[in-house]
């Protein structure tokens, strides 16, 4: 029976030990590899719906990042290096060298942070809604930040309430009623934030990467180095926790990257359309050629920053 023929269950969780730390994954397929990384309070769930289709042409590995989903909750590092870093132990531990790095909004933020650190491991990136591209995020999450934000949260997710808060996100996300649209994948977050541990962790996750105002994590000062890496981003026009516009941001940054806005599509384009969402992955791996990196063009693009950099044969 092939990979995609298989039910979700197929894709179940593994788990290893990494510096101490269970890290939870999925792995699935053959092929060249992607890896994928889910946002902020999700996990490796929420890339279920597109496993099948991508899991026919590639190697799909999907970790449950630290302090989320069934991997260890430490206190430790939870800043955008410190996961770049874990997912290149945890390749290094499953034997592969190079990956397209796809993530999702704070993964996307990861995925970007895993090119800067590891461009010799980088063969490509999607990036889907990400993190990092512009100070604007929902006031949502910016609320996080505020004190007593966690004991507000604590007391939200007490066990009473948390069948009635559930059900009416998740309501509410199926009612087509305005800015509704993504509530019912706030529900599973805020499912996996009845864990006190979960939380401690997404908080301390938050304090790296926003305030009261906003993100506070950029990569515009280094994002011209994407155009030595094949990038393709991916957005809906309703996302209500990071806007569109950040995807014009990133193509002024680099010029050459694809853009896909999918019209009527919220903060979860690879939840809401698996197949549209699978396919651009598909092709945009199959139309271009990995990234090589070479030590003397990276230098001579950091030197000369905002030019793509050409090395004397």
């Amino acid at each position: 029976m092939a990979p995609a023929d298989r039910p979700d269950e197929t894709y179940e969780l593994q788990t290893l030990v990494v510096h101490g730390h269970r890290v939870a994954y999925r792995l699935a397929g053959t092929g060249p590899a992607l890896l994928l990384l889910h946002g902020l309070g999700c996990d490796s769930t929420t890339w279920l719906p597109v496993l099948p289709r991508l899991a026919r042409r590639y190697t799909v590995i999907v970790p449950d990042l630290l302090g989320h989903g069934q991997s260890d909750k430490p206190r430790g590092d939870y800043s955008l290096g410190g996961y770049a870093n874990g997912m290149r132990d945890l390749l290094a531990v499953l034997g592969i060298n190079k990956v397209t790095v796809v993530g999702h909004s704070f993964g996307g933020g990861i995925a970007m942070q895993f090119a800067y650190q590891f461009p010799e491991r980088t063969e490509r990136m999607v990036l889907v809604a990400p993190g990092g591209l512009g100070p604007e995020v929902s006031g949502l999450i910016r609320a996080l930040t505020l004190p007593g934000a966690g004991a507000a949260l604590g007391a939200l997710t007490l066990r009473p309430l948390r069948p009635v808060v559930r059900t009416s996100l998740t309501v509410l996300g199926r009612s087509r009623l305005p800015r509704t649209r993504d509530l019912s994948e706030v529900a599973c977050v805020y499912r996996n934030l009845s864990d006190p541990a979960a939380r401690s962790a997404i908080r301390h996750v938050i304090s790296h990467i926003v305030d009261w105002r906003g993100q506070v994590v950029t990569v515009a000062d280094r994002a011209y180095l994407a155009r030595l890496i094949p990038m393709c981003l991916v957005w809906g026009d309703a996302d209500k926790f990071i806007p569109v516009s950040h995807a014009q941001t990133a193509e002024s940054y680099a010029p050459g990257a694809q853009v896909h806005v999918l019209p009527g599509t919220g903060h979860f384009p690879h939840k809401e359309h698996p197949e549209r969402f699978s396919d651009v992955v598909d092709a945009f791996v199959r139309s271009t050629e990995p990234a090589s990196f070479h030590r003397a063009q990276w230098r001579a693009l950091l030197r000369r920053g905002d030019v793509a950099a050409q090395v004397p044969a």
